[in-house]
């Protein structure tokens, strides 16, 4: 492409309109599939399968929320989901405030060998995983249990997470640490009290990818845990499918009560983690 070319394509590209157009699909591919389900949850089975098919629901009804928690335990997976995600999360940032910092603040040989292992670990499908970690919870013993979940949730998550944050730890200046250290702080004082601190934007954005990740996760949680008692909430909404019939507003309404949590929790932290997003993105 000509450098002309590549200037009007620029140009093109930075117009206000092309911009809103841009933001408006993202926010129809974001946001259509939420809505459909939720409108999807007041529906009765009839009204769902006739045609034309109708947008919004002719007689809102309760009755698949209702539903939803009498076919199934659904508090009991979602207090499973719950706890997986909340150990695995504070795990993961512990582990992950540890490893950036390393890699943020010493000197290490190989740190850039070191990077490019945990970038290129962190593309690896899931599925490529599934029998080693198997193998590896069944030696150990730990399987049909929370930790089962827990550990594999956590070694997932790191590689994400300590890149975001040894993004956030090199832009804090020494100075602060050694000016700590003089004032009495041991190293790792001056980790937990000066720069976990000044990083709370991305220790927010990790862990909220941390737990998100463990709340939607599937594969896992369906190999690794056979306990009725144990499942998590993904495992727990494909019972709701019977062996000839798809109850989708029973489904639907499940996948909602499963999406608050997670909206509830970005609502809370919105300002937190776009400004961790942000700041991550233009580092370095």
């Amino acid at each position: 492409m000509s450098t002309a070319a590549a200037s009007t394509f620029d140009s093109a590209l930075s117009g206000k309109p092309l911009r809103a157009i841009a933001a408006l699909i993202l926010i129809v591919n974001g946001l259509f599939p939420a809505l459909w389900i939720l409108l999807t949850s007041f529906k009765t089975e009839a009204e769902l399968t006739q045609k034309p098919i109708t947008w919004l629901p002719h007689a809102a009804t309760l009755r698949n929320y209702i539903q939803a928690f009498s076919d199934q335990p659904l508090l009991t997976f979602l207090f499973n989901s719950f706890m997986v995600a909340l150990l695995s999360t504070a795990l993961t940032l512990l582990v992950s405030v540890l490893a950036a910092y390393a890699l943020a603040r010493l000197n290490l040989r190989f740190r850039g060998l070191i990077m490019s292992v945990i970038i290129a670990v962190s593309t690896f499908p899931l599925v490529t995983l599934l029998v080693p970690l198997f193998e590896t919870m069944r030696a150990l013993n730990l399987l049909n249990s929370r930790t089962a979940l827990i550990l594999p949730y956590t070694v997932l998550s790191l590689p994400v997470c300590t890149l975001v944050l040894t993004s956030f730890f090199e832009g804090i200046p020494r100075d602060l640490e050694n000016a700590a250290m003089i004032d009495g702080c041991t190293r790792f004082g001056a980790l937990f009290r000066v720069v976990v601190p000044l990083s709370a934007p991305g220790v927010f954005t990790a862990g909220i990818l941390a737990f998100v990740n463990s709340w939607d996760e599937f594969l896992l949680a369906l190999s690794f845990n056979s306990n009725p008692g144990l499942r998590t909430l993904p495992v727990g909404i494909q019972l709701y499918q019977g062996e000839f019939a798809f109850p989708w507003p029973v489904i639907s309404a499940a996948l909602v009560v499963g999406i608050v949590p997670i909206a509830i929790l970005i609502v809370i932290f919105q300002e937190r983690v776009v400004s961790g997003l942000t700041a991550g993105g233009v580092k370095g």
